[in-house]
């Protein structure tokens, strides 16, 4: 099936392959806005929250994973209606929200003006731009007509760059934006994409591991975690399918007594991801290693993903990609169009009506 291209143009009907394929030419455009993006403040900022969710939101998790440590100042997430109550007129809060009609995020942005928190918008339209153009906050304007979902290097790199200009990032570090897109291109056409045969494709192989079980999707704590949020998230949102995620070491801690259980027999339905990166900490990959026997003893099916690249950058955003490709073959393989989210709209629509308590 993920070899025929009658069948894949038949299921993706509205065109998720090809936007998984322009991911390359996304980040190199996304360069482009935010070099040429101006934006100063006049007060020292102290901290940064970066308040968004879903699609939108998941850029923040990666821009302080990727940052976590090598910005000099906190990076918080906030994924509530309500900032934290340390957000004062020192910091800088980044509003995240590529529809630009989120209701956290525009809550969030009207308690942000309310406490004199320096603002930066990012979105490509809706009411969180006209907000932010009646309060006059700087606004990062992206192209639009996505699924927020596939606008991620949009949505991570102008913030980068900014990042950057404002003395938080090394300007060193965006010269991994060309190696990023770069390498990504090459993967797409020579290893992930649609007419790459299914024994050339490790995309295609993992997505059949995949097929009818639960993925579980693991990853070390320092700056992987977010890719795992990520592959979580594709194989709900594209593939419609449960799904989790969580990091090593706190698995450990936790889960693995879940794993190791004879109490039951869940974990046949069960598929452990772990994604590995040559920068996990000595003690993670011995981790990472003896849960991968533990559990493999146990009868359970593990994969393991080892990222591909020289820079911090370009390895995580490879390995996002690749989760990208998996969840749209998963897709094919269960037969459903992975663009529609009937289920998520469904309840924004209601929630619109103000009927639900």
């Amino acid at each position: 099936m993920l070899d025929q291209k009658e069948t894949i143009e038949a299921i993706d009907q509205h065109g998720m392959r090809t936007l998984i394929y322009e991911f390359s030419n996304q980040l190199k455009a996304a360069e482009v806005i935010g070099r040429n993006f101006e934006c100063e403040f006049d007060r020292k900022i102290e901290r940064i929250v970066f308040s968004g969710v879903g699609g939108s939101g998941i850029s923040g998790d990666f821009i302080r994973s990727y940052l976590s440590q090598d910005c000099p100042i906190t990076i918080s997430i906030n994924r509530s209606y309500h900032l934290p109550g340390f957000v004062d007129d020192s910091t800088l809060v980044i509003l995240s929200s590529y529809s630009g009609n989120t209701e956290e995020c525009l809550c969030a942005f009207d308690e942000a003006f309310v406490r004199k928190a320096k603002l930066l918008v990012i979105t490509s339209g809706g009411e969180l731009e006209e907000r932010a153009k009646m309060r006059g906050s700087p606004l990062i304007k992206l192209p639009g007509g996505l699924p927020p979902r596939t606008a991620l290097g949009y949505l991570i790199i102008p913030i980068l760059c900014v990042l950057a200009k404002l003395g938080f990032v090394n300007q060193g570090k965006l010269k991994e934006i060309q190696e990023a897109y770069e390498l990504i291109d090459i993967l797409s056409k020579n290893q992930y994409g649609t007419e790459i045969p299914i024994e050339k494709n490790k995309a295609k192989q993992i997505a059949f591991q995949c097929y009818k079980k639960i993925p579980a999707v693991y990853a070390g704590i320092d700056h992987f975690d977010v890719v795992a949020l990520r592959w979580r998230s594709q194989f709900e949102e594209n593939s419609k399918v449960l799904s989790f995620h969580n990091v090593f070491p706190e698995m450990n801690h936790n889960e693995l007594e879940g794993w190791c259980s004879q109490a039951h027999s869940l974990r046949k339905n069960l598929i452990m991801i772990l994604l590995r990166d040559q920068d996990d900490h000595a003690s993670i990959q011995a981790r990472m290693n003896l849960t991968r026997d533990l559990i493999r003893k146990e009868g359970v099916d593990v994969l393991e993903v080892f990222s591909e690249g020289k820079g911090l950058l370009a390895r995580m955003l490879a390995t996002v990609h690749l989760g990208d490709w998996v969840s749209l073959y998963l897709a094919l393989l269960y037969q459903v169009d992975p663009t529609p989210i009937h289920s998520i709209n469904y309840l924004k629509q209601e929630l619109k009506k103000g009927t639900i308590r």
